[in-house]
């Protein structure tokens, strides 16, 4: 007996995340039952157990959470943030503040995500997306 299985999920919570934001999507996932936002990607929500995740779009705006500077010579970068940044549905996110000096960055900020390719970390120079963040009412 063979079952049909949905290329979705084959994906996994996690590959679905990523497929989401290689197609210029930012979801992330939500109880039907609770309603509880759940990030990072699993089969089970962490607070109340439900199986019955599903990807929904989310505002994508939040508030910086905690933030430090990484320091780091020009010639491998230049000085970047680090940020964990508490998303408008409840869930904290790691990540980087752009558009702005590391410096000006702190917590409180109000800022937006962006989805963009990337020059450092694991997805440097790749066709995957990651979420960045700049500060609300900065150009698009």
């Amino acid at each position: 007996m063979t079952t049909a299985t949905s290329p979705a999920a084959e994906l996994g919570p996690e590959g679905q995340f990523w497929a989401h934001l290689r197609a210029g999507r930012l979801m992330i996932q939500r109880s039907r039952s609770t309603g509880e936002y759940v990030f990072y990607p699993r089969l089970i929500a962490p607070c109340s157990g439900a199986d019955d995740l599903e990807f929904v779009e989310i505002s994508g705006f939040g508030t910086v959470y905690s933030t430090t500077i990484m320091r780091r010579p020009a010639k491998h970068g230049g000085d970047h943030n680090a940020c964990v940044v508490e998303l408008d549905e409840g869930v904290r996110m790691l990540s980087r503040v752009v558009e702005c000096a590391p410096d000006e960055v702190h917590i409180g900020m109000r800022v937006q995500a962006v989805i963009a390719p990337v020059d450092f970390g694991t997805y440097a120079n790749s066709e995957q997306p990651i979420v960045l963040f700049r500060p609300v009412g900065a150009a698009p």
